[in-house]
């Protein structure tokens, strides 16, 4: 038996030795191989994956690509690799060695034609059979333009494929898109040519060290955590990435980008999904994450353009003029610096204000998570007799320190005052004390501190994960999208803005700090004297800021947006006020769109007194879609006001345009029941207040030009066709709304000048301008235009 022993570990051993060897060949190309990221960052991870992955069972060749000529490209490559290093503690002849084998297995390949990527296909099948290998399969890292990714995919996927058995995986770089409509555009081309498993969407801010350790960290502290990490607990989280440097040198893309593009639409929304998201029961699950992930998306709260601050360093203008090209009096509009306040509307997060910042030519280079704690403690003793790092009244935080900024290294720091953390000890080590070393204004010495026991570039650490098949730490087509949905109409709604200028470096002191109430961002100081006039920063009228007058024999408020929707705020809550003490009840009815959304936002940040327990809302009119749906008009009321004030939930009287599973059917007399409902609960079917718009075409509510239906007659709600799509509503009549006690009409935007001028002229032609029909029979009619609506 004891002679058999040794015969039977040589048989197990050999197995697995021939377990390692069949695992296969892999072959890496590298597309762009001589350009700025791959000379930078791109080699440096592929010889670390070498370095890590030689002698597991693999075999490798990486193959640098490009459309340069042969000769040249290869004198090229080979100066790239020239910088390429080993970690610290390898010894420097194995470095020397494994350094020559990974040169060696490194060859370039001009890959121009589709004839090209033929031809690199057969030599890897080639070089496979030759040796005797298996071949488990094909990485392509497109380190190139998106524009040009199209027509890499088709070559790849009508040439370049490996055979049955072995697999593929594409790597692409951002930017992913300009927008919603670009990003989805690029989505269904590369999905054309690619599963949704073979590619892999890099976002290095993913891998690195501190920002991959945020879930890891929630899971093997939820037994802490679990009654911290919400709204109860958390006064604000800010995720912040500032930098030094300007933008010289890639104007020609921050012109196209510029920072919310660049930084906080990808790195910086991808780690406040990571903060905000509920916690799978494995994260280590990639689809548990992302289902995770796209739950956070959908409940973050729209942006509007008072969610966001911009800024432009001033030596910008000049450099864009250089750079491109431009005329000495171009001036760029592009922000070099912006601040964007976010809110994550669930139970978790609601009312917790999420900062993100980022810029360039800023006082410092860092990247932070900072997640700041409500203190609830009062310590009758002084300060200086608080019990050293432990006190309850000491600030409260967990720190993921990113890189850079005053410790240097990335870092995990809890306060004392919260709970020593659990960390993996074989990756993670406490910090040594450094003395004298402060962060947001404590010693270190108040924090429980950790660093990695061995710093890793971001890249190497996701050319690992790519390898190994682990698509956790990338986006997905539907991760992609979603961000794009959220940005988008921000981005939208700032495109004409004039940034802030600002000095840059030190220089800019207090100029781009920040505050914010409710749900607007702002700058603390009020706008300097611009260093370099813009367009668009021409005075504005400043002797007024509401102006009084008459508009078709009615009250007419107009002011800049900002001020009009304040005062139309203040007036409802004080119609509001008046009814509550006259009847013991506010009846309002609302009109949905785009145009009151600014107005329901103030209402729901501004207006703490407003007596919503007492006030019953109503819908002016909605879509015949289900109550869910985004383009529903009380979907909205829900997502802009009723989520925020408490409203008693039987006082809400949605439209009933779904019943019995169908969508505004005659046969369900939905118009009839709302209206029975009115004359119910209202006194003489009068609304305190009616809120309405008016469209280009001089509709209002979902009364439209044209259409007979709820302009005269004695039915108090009905179904009405819109030329738009979808096509069938639901509105309020014009007898009804003529019975309200008063009617504010808010206008707003360039957009109406021309149906304003037009109804300024006409008469009482509701058939052809529902709008001109609006005349309360003994209430009270006020327009509210803004200044571009009304003077143009």
């Amino acid at each position: 038996m004891r002679e058999m022993l040794p015969v039977a570990v040589c048989v197990a051993l050999l197995g697995c030795l021939q377990a390692q060897e069949l695992q296969g060949h892999v072959s890496i190309i590298l597309l762009g191989a001589t350009g700025d990221l791959a000379k930078k960052y791109l080699w440096q991870g592929l010889f670390q994956l070498y370095l890590d992955e030689v002698g597991k069972g693999h075999s490798f060749s990486f193959h640098g690509a490009a459309l340069t000529a042969p000769k040249q490209g290869q004198e090229l490559m080979a100066k790239a690799l020239e910088s390429l290093s080993c970690p610290e503690d390898m010894a420097a002849s194995h470095c020397s060695k494994l350094r020559d084998q990974f040169l060696q297995l490194s060859q370039y390949r001009q890959l121009k034609t589709v004839e090209d990527y033929g031809t690199l296909s057969k030599d890897i099948e080639a070089q496979v059979r030759q040796e005797g290998l298996r071949e488990a399969g094909r990485i392509f890292y497109f380190s190139v333009p998106p524009f040009a990714y199209a027509d890499i995919a088709r070559n790849i996927n009508s040439s370049c494929r490996p055979g049955p058995g072995a697999w593929l995986r594409v790597v692409f770089e951002k930017p992913f898109g300009h927008d919603h409509p670009s990003a989805q555009q690029l989505a269904t081309e590369l999905g054309s040519f690619f599963q949704e498993e073979e590619m892999y969407r890099v976002d290095h801010y993913l891998g690195k060290q501190a920002v991959a350790q945020i879930l890891p960290f929630r899971d093997q502290n939820r037994q802490a955590l679990d009654s911290l990490w919400n709204r109860h607990h958390v006064e604000r989280v800010e995720i912040i990435m500032k930098e030094t440097v300007d933008a010289e040198g890639r104007i020609s893309f921050y012109e196209e980008y510029g920072v919310i593009r660049d930084t906080l639409q990808n790195h910086l929304t991808e780690i406040l999904t990571l903060v905000a998201m509920e916690l799978p029961e494995n994260v280590s699950s990639a689809a548990a994450v992302l289902q995770h992930k796209l739950q956070a998306f959908r409940s973050l709260r729209g942006l509007q353009k008072g969610s966001a601050t911009l800024g432009q360093y001033q030596a910008y203008n000049g450099q864009v003029r250089r750079e491109l090209q431009k005329p000495d009096g171009f001036h760029s509009l592009t922000a070099t610096f912006a601040g964007v306040l976010v809110h994550v509307d669930n139970l978790r997060w609601e009312g917790v204000p999420f900062i993100l910042v980022s810029g360039k030519a800023l006082d410092e280079r860092v990247g932070y998570v900072r997640i700041l704690f409500r203190n609830r403690a009062y310590c009758v003793q002084s300060e200086r007799l608080w019990a050293l790092e432990q006190s309850p009244c000491l600030p409260r935080q967990v720190i993921f320190h990113i890189g850079h900024g005053t410790l240097g290294h990335p870092a995990i720091l809890v306060s004392r005052s919260l709970f020593r953390p659990s960390l993996p000890m074989h990756s993670w080590r406490e910090v040594p004390e450094r003395p004298g070393l402060s962060v947001f204004g404590r010693p270190l010495s108040d924090f429980y501190a950790y660093s990695p026991v061995q710093e890793r570039d971001a890249y190497s650490i996701l050319l690992s994960h790519i390898f190994h098949g682990r698509k956790e730490s990338f986006i997905t087509t539907e991760n992609l999208l979603a961000s794009w949905v959220f940005w988008t109409p921000l981005l939208d709604s700032l495109a004409h803005e004039v940034p802030r200028v600002y000095p840059g470096g030190s220089e800019n002191g207090h100029l781009l700090d920040l505050e914010f109430n409710g749900g607007q961002l702002s700058f603390a100081q009020q706008q300097p004297e611009q260093l370099v006039p813009g367009p668009g920063s021409a005075s504005r009228p400043s002797d007024f800021q509401v102006f009084r007058a008459m508009y078709r024999d009615s009250p007419l408020i107009s002011a800049w947006p900002e001020e009009l929707i304040s005062k139309l705020a203040s007036d409802i809550e004080a119609t509001a006020m008046q009814a509550v003490r006259r009847f013991g009840k506010f009846h309002l009815a609302l009109s949905g769109g785009s145009t009151p959304v600014a107005l329901f936002q103030q209402l729901a940040t501004g207006h703490y007194g407003f007596p919503w327990a007492h006030t019953h809302l109503w819908l002016v009119d909605e879509r015949c879609v289900p109550l869910s749906d985004p383009e529903s008009n009380f979907q909205g009321l829900q997502a802009h006001l009723l989520q925020h004030v408490r409203v008693p939930y039987y006082n809400i009287h949605p439209m009933p345009v779904h019943l019995h599973q169908r969508l505004c059917a005659e046969e369900d007399q939905g118009a009839l029941t709302y209206a029975r409902e009115i004359t119910a609960l209202v006194a003489n079917s009068s609304f305190d207040l009616v809120l309405l718009g008016m469209g280009t075409d001089g509709h209002t509510a979902s009364l439209f030009p044209q259409s007979p239906a709820g302009l005269d007659g004695e039915q108090l709600v009905v179904r009405t066709e819109s030329p738009s799509r979808p096509h069938q509503r639901m509105s309020l009549s014009l007898p009804l709304i003529n019975r309200a006690r008063k009617v504010a009409v808010l206008v707003m935007g360039r957009t109406k000048r021309e149906i304003t001028m037009l109804v300024s002229r006409v008469g009482h032609e509701p058939r052809k301008w529902p709008i001109s029909g609006v005349l309360p029979s003994s209430g009270q009619l006020v327009w509210y235009m803004d200044y571009e609506a009304f003077l143009g």
